[in-house]
């Protein structure tokens, strides 16, 4: 609750920044992977115009071409991220995690499941996220997956949080 009192402004600005620079919903609700792959509806605040493929960006042939005229601007700062506290307080997900995968992203599940990842809670931010986010193959990105599953603490947890705060002041990793 005082994350939601915390972010109340920004959410406000971002509302109504999606609003009035382009058509269609706020939020995009995206079907997701949570734990033991049992799949959930998870929000982001809309960055790509309406009838945009339902795939991994980095699976989509140019993707510049299907942003919204802020899009950018909120993924590079991650400000498209603020609605999954919702899946948060939903239980959902958790602050740091693997990243949730889309439901069709059956080579990522799969390498998660036969690696025991698919044990965790998805999270905001995660290990593999901050060594490469977009910039990393799938196998690689499920090898940080398991690291953080090996690893998993309060401590380690504070560090990722940290480290996601200084990649997101740097917009380091994000491609699109």
């Amino acid at each position: 609750m005082i994350s939601l009192l915390i972010f109340l402004l920004p959410l406000s600005l971002v509302c109504i920044a999606v609003a009035i620079t382009s058509k269609g919903p706020i939020l995009y609700w995206s079907q997701r992977v949570g734990k033991n792959n049992e799949l959930f509806w998870m929000p982001k605040f809309r960055t790509m115009r309406v009838n945009t493929p339902t795939l991994a960006t980095h699976l989509l042939e140019n993707p510049q071409q299907w942003l919204t005229p802020i899009g950018s601007f909120l993924r590079k700062t991650s400000l498209d991220e603020l609605p999954q506290l919702w899946s948060i307080l939903m239980g959902n997900m958790s602050f740091v995690g693997p990243r949730p995968a889309l439901f069709n992203q059956q080579d990522l599940i799969e390498l998660r499941t036969k690696k025991g990842v698919h044990r965790l809670t998805p999270g905001l931010t995660g290990w593999a996220q901050i060594n490469g986010r977009d910039e990393l193959p799938i196998p690689q990105k499920v090898a940080f997956d398991v690291e953080y599953l090996e690893r998993q603490s309060l401590l380690f947890d504070m560090q990722i949080i940290f480290q996601t705060f200084l990649k997101v002041v740097k917009h380091q990793g994000i491609q699109h």
